[in-house]
């Protein structure tokens, strides 16, 4: 289990294994989202992050298929880091 402790100024360090399975670096922007067994963190993630993740087809993409596409995307970053 990985923890942290909150500073008299409200900071905290994010422990080293979070930052590189989160692949985020100083600066990085976060999502903060409450949840009913805690709150869940996600990095907010770059257009550019995202090019190539829908593979080019001969017409345009379903609202569906990008949503897949995405979807897939970051899953499987995550299972690659575990």
């Amino acid at each position: 289990m990985l923890e942290a402790t909150l500073s008299s100024k409200g900071q905290a360090t994010i422990p080293k294994a979070v930052r590189e399975r989160l692949q985020i670096k100083p600066g990085d922007r976060f999502k903060f989202f409450f949840h009913p067994d805690g709150v869940i963190i996600l990095p907010r993630i770059s257009t550019r992050r995202l090019k190539g993740s829908v593979p080019k087809v001969g017409q345009p993409a379903s609202l569906q298929e990008i949503d897949r596409a995405i979807e897939s995307g970051a899953t499987e970053r995550f299972r690659r880091k575990r």
